[in-house]
């Protein structure tokens, strides 16, 4: 899985334009790897004097634009002479780094120490670190980092306690113009709004006691009118409330006239969108309210959706081996995203937003074909796409069909108990077919790139040698990939295996078909690692690339056989 995070810097400017965009333009430039970031917002606020930037991508090109940004903001932001409504310490004020794909929080953190490290060092801003990246306990709170903000630094940079993770140590010239900045890890943050079939906002503020992790200020008898509890030391007592990682407040909106619970879920890992919603509704029903459905604010990880579609459609007892775009419609419906207006997934999830469309549809030109499409550039008098591509596709058929008698069986009348076993099947099923079609268009990038190396030149000896090199890595290149394919379709077997002898019996031609259609995969890319791996000149890589597609072929071998004995077992004349 790619790896992406996500960097909400603010900066402390939300009144001049032309800095702004400079800011955001220094972003946007920025490359590491050859990778670039996308930026999704920018929100500048002229009463805060504030702009926040969201951008993602992968970590090595959002750690640079992190920098080039902040690299940016203290060319054009003086302190001295800044003012503005937030609070604040420096010009770039808070920089914080979130998980979103395929990267952990700590991970996440590690990187956030040493974008502070080389902030300090390569452009001399002081940096604490705070959240999952604090060194110290009490810095996890961004609060006490920030606490006296930009005016207190003079006074901090020399207390040993207070100075900041990386600094100089005193007040100089150039902190005073570029303050210090907060370098953070956080968790990804989901901004959601429940709607309710109400007007009042003092209700809506009931359910939202009800539920925040803080909850709500104890009073005498329970009640809600009843006179203010404190404890022995004078300190107000708190009732907390019953999700952690939430805050909440009821408020009423004019554009749509009803009431919401506004909610910020601060750690997703700790309170699911979906588990929140389900609160919410239990909390407002014991108050004779109803949720008539959710508002997302702002963007989400697509895990967040996924998880909550799986969520419901355990609850349905329905098998979670479908589609994507299917789950994530789920989840949509359940909690009534679109209640308020439209819900387009392809607006709110942030890897939907991150994909490139032309550098995807170049990525699978083959598979985004129709069935008849794709046949016809087959049987073109180009060479690709060939008995690679064809291999792999024929594979996708094969889980695609064991996934499909998975799916049938877990829906079978008289079957609502075995949902589970067919569920786990059709996942399993899912992620061959993903693995699979992936092949089906890298089968013909191998072999485009073979073809690209007879356009080097050769002229001279050092060109002759860079060129045969070349050839030989795009061979052995050109030999792995129906080496995988051939790996992934056996993977479809056994699933077919066990579809052929516990599943729908009506789906028994279907389970069989599966592995034959995995088996025709599998020959079909041995074929093509053999001619590929006979152009190479180290035979030590071509013979153990030879000696697993002999053994995987024997492996088919047997299941098919397995498997078509079951099939014929269950068709009876």
């Amino acid at each position: 899985m790619k790896k992406i995070i996500e960097c909400v810097p603010n900066y402390s400017e939300g009144r001049d334009r032309k800095k702004i965009d400079a800011i955001v333009d220094a972003i946007k430039a920025a490359r590491a790897q050859g990778k670039s970031v996308k930026v999704l917002d920018v929100d500048p606020g002229e009463a805060t004097n504030r702009t926040v930037v969201t951008f993602v991508g992968e970590p090595a090109a959002v750690l640079e634009a992190a920098f080039q940004g902040a690299r940016k903001a203290k060319e054009l932001i003086d302190m001295r002479e800044h003012h503005g409504a937030h609070p604040r310490s420096g010009a770039t004020d808070v920089l914080p780094l979130v998980p979103v794909a395929g990267i952990t929080l700590e991970e996440c953190a590690e990187l956030a120490r040493g974008l502070a490290k080389r902030l300090y060092e390569e452009l001399g801003i002081p940096c604490y670190c705070y959240e999952a990246a604090a060194y110290k306990p009490e810095r996890k709170n961004l609060a006490v980092c920030r606490a006296g903000e930009y005016e207190a630094l003079p006074a901090k940079m020399g207390d040993p306690s207070l100075a900041p993770d990386f600094g100089p140590g005193e007040f100089t010239a150039e902190v005073a113009r570029c303050g210090a900045t907060n370098v953070g890890a956080r968790n990804f943050l989901v901004a959601v709004n429940y709607n309710l079939n109400t007007t009042s906002t003092r209700r809506a503020m009931a359910v939202a006691f009800d539920v925040r992790e803080k909850g709500r200020k104890a009073r005498e008898g329970g009640s809600l009118t009843g006179k203010l509890l404190k404890d022995a030391n004078g300190e107000q007592i708190w009732v907390p409330g019953t999700l952690k990682g939430c805050k909440a407040i009821g408020w009423y909106i004019d554009e749509y006239g009803i009431a919401q619970v506004s909610m910020n879920i601060t750690d997703i890992t700790v309170t699911p969108l979906h588990v929140a919603f389900e609160e919410v509704c239990r909390a407002a029903a014991q108050r004779g309210l109803r949720v008539t459905g959710a508002e997302i604010v702002g963007l989400v990880p697509k895990s967040v959706l996924v998880d909550a579609g799986k969520f419901y459609l355990e609850k349905q007892q329905r098998s979670l081996g479908i589609p994507e775009s299917e789950i994530i419609k789920i989840a949509v419906k359940s909690m009534s995203l679109d209640d308020l207006k439209p819900f387009d997934a392809k607006e709110k999830v942030i890897e939907y937003l991150m994909e490139d469309e032309a550098e995807t549809a170049a990525r699978q030109r083959l598979v985004r074909m129709t069935v008849a499409g794709f046949a016809r550039e087959t049987a073109s008098e180009s060479a690709a796409p060939g008995g690679g591509s064809v291999s792999a596709t024929m594979g996708a058929f094969g889980a695609a069909l064991a996934t499909m008698v998975a799916n049938l069986s877990a829906h079978k009348r008289g079957w609502d108990s075995r949902w589970k076993e067919f569920s786990d099947v059709a996942e399993q099923g899912q992620a061959v077919m993903e693995e699979l079609l992936s092949l089906v268009d890298e089968d013909t990038a191998a072999f485009d790139r073979i073809m690209e190396v007879f356009s080097m030149p050769k002229g001279t000896e050092q060109e002759k040698a860079a060129r045969a090199a070349a050839l030989q890595e795009a061979t052995l290149g050109a030999a792995m990939v129906p080496l995988r394919t051939m790996e992934t379709a056996l993977k479809a077997m056994p699933l077919a295996l066990q579809m052929a002898r516990s599943g729908n019996p009506a789906s028994a031609s279907d389970a069989g078909v599966a592995a034959l259609a995995a088996r025709a995969a599998i020959r079909g890319a041995e074929l093509n690692v053999r001619i590929n791996v006979a152009g190479l000149e180290d035979k030590a890589p071509a013979e153990a690339l030879l000696s697993r597609a002999r053994e995987i072929l024997l492996q088919s071998q047997d299941l098919e056989a397995q498997i078509l004995e079951a099939v014929n077992d269950n068709i009876t004349i």
